[in-house]
This record gives structure tokens, C-alpha cells and sequence, in this order.
């Protein structure tokens, strides 16, 4: 993703300054990017708050901040079948967000991810832990590729266990 902070700082600083200074476009295709992804993470974003208020979620995290800051966002039921994935998700695996939903995020581990990592993540599920662990994960083309996941478990305002979130990205 192009970073665009510095135009839009000299937006803001145009606007402040004089109300009628008009800044151009650096290039449609740089904004055109940019006005797709925000597109996209706007679409997250909204199913994300349905999914939070439809289940009553007690959650201290900033879904917007964090589908902009990770390379793809997966909501997980109790029973670790996958009801949310990021667009994100489709850079990051090769799989579109449909082809995962109702599948276990072990779709993306294989013969190369780590037992001993594995065993880690599991035992912080059963216990409702947070954990955060690097693997080896496999794209949908069958290419290896390191993924960081901060991941915690999401309980309702009555303090029942309903959602795993996992903040993914390629290391």
C-alpha cells in the first residue's frame, strides 16, 4: 500500500491555510488504489460491527486501526470455524474471503508448520488465552510463507466465550 501521509498532511495544511487552494491529484492510479482499499476496508469494517454488535461483543480494540494495520483480520466461532475474513486475506493466502468461510484455520498450516508451535496456539485456545506466534502457513498455490498472528479470545458482555480474532500477517 502506497503511504500517502505526507499529501495528506499537505492537504490539511492547504486547507488551514486558504479555503479556496485546490490540491491536484499526485496520480489517479496512486488515489485509485488508495480510494479501492479504503473501499474495502470500509465494507471489514461495517461487517465487522455487525458481527460485534449482533453478538454483544465486549471488545476493547480498534477494528478499523487494526484492519489498516495487518495484513489480513480472521473471526473464528468457539468452535474454530472461520465466519469473518478480511478482504486482506486474499493477498495474503491466495483464498478469497468466501473460499474460507466455515473452514479451520488449520487450512493454512501443512507439513512445514511446527508442531511444537502448534501445540503453543492450541493449549492458548483451550485455556482462552491470548497468544501471538509466527509459523510456517501455505498459500492456496501451495507456497510456504511466515505469518504472525496476535490472536485472543472475544466474550460477550456476559463473559461468555463467543469469537477468536486473529490479526494476521505475512513475516
Amino acid at each position: 500500500m502506497f503511504d500517502l501521509s505526507q499529501y495528506d498532511k499537505s492537504v490539511a495544511d492547504a486547507n488551514s491555510k486558504d479555503k479556496n487552494v485546490i490540491m491536484p491529484l499526485i496520480s489517479w492510479d496512486i488515489y485509485s488504489v488508495f480510494f479501492h482499499n479504503l473501499k474495502i476496508n470500509n465494507t471489514d469494517f461495517s461487517q465487522l460491527n455487525e458481527m460485534a454488535s449482533h453478538y454483544n461483543w465486549d471488545l476493547n480494540l480498534n477494528l478499523l486501526e487494526e484492519l489498516q494495520n495487518n495484513d489480513a483480520i480472521i473471526i473464528t466461532n468457539a468452535n474454530l470455524k472461520i465466519e469473518f475474513a478480511s478482504h486482506g486475506i486474499q493477498g495474503m493466502t491466495g483464498y478469497n474471503s468466501k473460499e474460507v468461510l466455515g473452514k479451520s484455520p488449520r487450512m493454512f498450516q501443512g507439513e512445514k508448520t511446527s508442531e511444537d508451535k502448534r501445540s503453543e496456539i492450541k493449549k492458548a485456545i483451550f485455556a482462552q488465552k491470548p497468544f501471538e506466534a509466527t509459523l510456517i502457513n501455505y498459500r492456496k498455490n501451495g507456497e510456504t510463507y511466515d505469518c504472525h498472528i496476535r490472536s485472543f479470545p472475544v466474550f460477550n458482555k456476559k463473559g461468555v466465550l463467543t469469537h477468536f480474532i486473529a490479526l494476521e500477517n505475512a513475516a
